[in-house]
């Protein structure tokens, strides 16, 4: 038995030492910085609140009963070999479990509607959209309306809208930001779309959350929330001092490998649907084509509702 009590001291070991180095991390997913990253924290704490109710109770009555019951001299406990029935203890523990699973099923679909990536954020400014594309190993950023690119990398105004188009070159992963909210796949053959905003400016961690092979770890990004002057000049700068992405430039990205913060001045056209629509066979493009007219068609209607 001695090996069998090394592996599990030493699994034990491995354990502690890793909740030890994540305690100085910053838990990025409670430090919300938009109204979508704002309103997953509030289903988070509501949720843990709900099965505390549960939980705490359950963990409390099991001392009290392993406590009260054990054997000892002079036990005082009542002793009711006949006893096998209480009508308020089935009451207690099936009544109030149906009550939580009740309320985190409202609290849940409330939820699942008001926070569908879908759906544009309400604000009165106009969103801007920026397409985003998962290559093995790295993230291409391309903007329709400024005619820019950056690997790796992008800004964003604060306090407006964007719309992000999200597809992926081959493997699918998975698009995410802590704070600012959202995790949505990218899939080959398909254009995706998530909005976030952010309400106080900074840089924000981003990542791939899907395990894609070798360079994984080294798929992240950073997102810089600008003013929206900040955000114009950066587009200037970039446009008028960076090299432009060519057709073999975008054909050196799709090879695998890492790749370092990249911003080039224009990409070549229709980028984002040529990349989602490759490997696309004859007479498919049409389903494809419908599917994006349908979803752009019901973004303005979209643009009425919540997030």
């Amino acid at each position: 038995m001695r090996p069998v009590f090394r592996k599990l001291s030493a699994l034990l070991s491995v354990a502690f030492l890793l909740v030890l180095s994540g305690c100085s991390e910053q838990y990025l997913v409670l430090d919300p910085k938009g109204p979508i990253a704002s309103a997953q924290k509030d289903l988070i704490l509501i949720t843990a609140l709900i099965c505390a109710v549960i939980a705490i109770p359950v963990f409390a009555i099991t001392a009290v009963i392993v406590w009260r019951y054990r054997d000892r001299p002079n036990r005082k406990a009542s002793y009711k070999p006949e006893w096998e029935h209480s009508t308020k203890l089935e009451l207690t523990w099936w009544g109030i479990p149906i009550i939580a699973i009740a309320i985190l099923a409202i609290v849940t679909v409330n939820y699942t509607y008001k926070l569908e990536p879908s759906v544009a954020i309400e604000s009165e400014k106009e969103p801007i959209e920026i397409q985003v594309t998962s290559l093995d190993w790295k993230w291409l950023f391309t903007y329709p309306e400024q005619g820019i690119a950056t690997v790796n990398y992008f800004k964003m105004p604060v306090d407006t809208p964007v719309r992000f188009k999200l597809t992926s070159d081959m493997t699918m992963n998975s698009f995410w930001i802590p704070n600012l909210g959202g995790q949505l796949y990218t899939m080959s053959g398909m254009a995706m779309t998530l909005h976030l905003m952010a309400d106080e400016e900074g840089s924000y961690y981003g990542s791939g959350a899907n395990f894609t092979g070798l360079h994984f770890a080294q798929m992240t990004f950073t997102a810089d929330v600008t003013s929206q002057d900040e955000f114009d000049a950066w587009v200037n700068e970039v446009k008028t001092t960076e090299e432009e992405l060519t057709e073999a430039g975008v054909e050196q990205l799709k090879m695998k490998g890492s790749h370092q913060v990249a911003q080039y001045s224009s990409f070549p056209d229709n980028l984002f649907y040529d990349i989602m629509l490759q490997y696309v066979e004859e007479g498919e493009t049409g389903a494809h084509a419908h599917h994006m007219s349908s979803e752009d068609s019901g973004q303005d209607a979209s643009s009425e509702h919540n997030h």
